[in-house]
């Protein structure tokens, strides 16, 4: 059975067709600048070439068909028809309170998902397009909607309620939610996996380290508590978003800046956190290399990145009975021995311990602690588009 699993953004869709006979990929692409000057598919078969094509991209539905027409291309295709295609997986960032799991697509999911645009402006959206413009091209196919807080959704009312009135809850549905679940998911049960326990009863903290960053406490193979909230603004400082501060901040900011709801909330996503902070890049690749240079600004924004993620793994060691492991996944997490060991120097008055030889890897699974470490560390390079096939098979079978 092979599954095409769509991940749709504002201006990109990222692509993947996977054959769940033995979950090999087959081919993977990215479509860029949707709707915007300089559109561009590339697509990859594996075992053969990379393509890339320029061409006018104007909406989502343009950019599937290229996809689909990319995937059959007689040269540098992948399958000999889109009836090879037996379902498809999307990614959608937001299920609100109505998806504790994924579901196969219908209207009724169609209309809890467009309900959910109030609090996902700038993700569900595109979800949405990504869906419809699927539905229109291949009709007959079964379509599978994979949420993103779907994994949170076992967290209990002391994990996601907020410090405000109750009745905001009760209205407006303010409270936790989570995001990266479907990275938290497949960490999890990888770990599980490698360290012989038995999924449903595996805990651990699971750090999922990148442009965007979120941490997870995993009870019992299940999601208890996580960083981000009722957006993915909330927790750790990222890339580009500030992560926790004081809301009093705002209205200050605001009154002295002069600036509307909207004007500041876009500074909070896209002019924060180590960027903001660096002045250099959201890029921590960028900003290991100038703080190497001696850029002063740039070390302090590695520094605060690696103290918030130890604030956050030693608040949810306190919340677990006891702890298998740390994981830490994405890109981060996967790729930088040196953010891994800043982290894990932190964390020695838990036992944990990591090791500074087996800690020099890039991208593979590997356990880093010491033998002596009461803590195990794990590196997990995370796989967002296999967990969604998965999902997309389990429920279409």
């Amino acid at each position: 059975m092979k599954i095409l699993v769509i991940n749709c953004g504002s201006s990109s869709l990222k692509y993947q067709l996977i054959d769940m006979n033995d979950e090999s990929l087959l081919a993977k692409g990215l479509v860029e600048r949707i709707g915007i000057e300089g559109a561009r598919i590339k697509h990859e078969t594996i075992g053969k070439e990379k393509k890339v094509i320029e061409t006018g991209i104007e909406d989502h539905k343009k950019a599937l068909s290229l996809v689909m027409d990319s995937l059959t291309n007689k040269e540098y295709g992948t399958i000999d028809s889109l009836d090879e295609i037996s379902a498809i997986g999307h990614r959608v960032v937001h299920g609100g309170e109505s998806f504790a799991e994924s579901v196969i697509i219908d209207e009724e999911v169609m209309k809890a998902i467009e309900e959910n645009v109030e609090i996902a402006p700038l993700h569900n959206p595109p979800n949405i397009m990504g869906i419809r413009a699927c539905q229109k091209l291949l009709p007959n196919v079964k379509q599978v909607v994979v949420f993103d807080t779907a994994f949170h959704q076992s967290m209990p009312p002391v994990s996601y309620i907020y410090g405000l009135p109750y009745e905001y809850y009760e209205k407006y549905k303010v409270r936790r939610y989570g995001f990266h679940g479907t990275s938290h998911q497949y960490v999890t049960n990888r770990a599980a996996e490698i360290l012989n326990i038995d999924p449903n009863k595996v805990n651990l903290v699971t750090c999922h380290l990148g442009n965007g960053s979120s941490i997870t406490a995993v009870e019992n193979g299940k999601s208890k508590d996580t960083s981000m909230g009722f957006t993915p603004l909330e927790g750790l400082v990222m890339g580009t978003r500030s992560g926790d501060l004081d809301p009093a901040i705002l209205s200050f900011i605001m009154g002295k800046e002069h600036l509307n709801p909207e004007e500041m909330t876009n500074i909070l996503n896209k002019n924060s956190g180590v960027l903001g902070i660096s002045g250099v890049s959201s890029d921590f690749r960028d900003i290991e290399g100038e703080a190497e240079k001696g850029n002063g600004r740039a070390s302090l924004a590695l520094d605060i990145f690696a103290q918030r993620v130890q604030k956050y793994i030693g608040a949810y060691l306190t919340e677990l009975d006891h702890v298998d492991g740390i994981v830490f996944t994405a890109g981060v997490g996967e790729n930088s021995p040196e953010m891994r060991e800043k982290i894990c120097q932190g964390l020695k008055i838990f036992g944990a311990e990591i090791d500074k030889e087996a800690n020099k890897v890039r991208g593979e699974d590997k356990i880093i602690s010491t033998d002596n470490s009461k803590i195990k560390l794990i590196i997990i390079p995370t796989n967002e588009e296999l967990m969604i096939a998965r999902e997309t098979l389990k429920l279409v079978k």
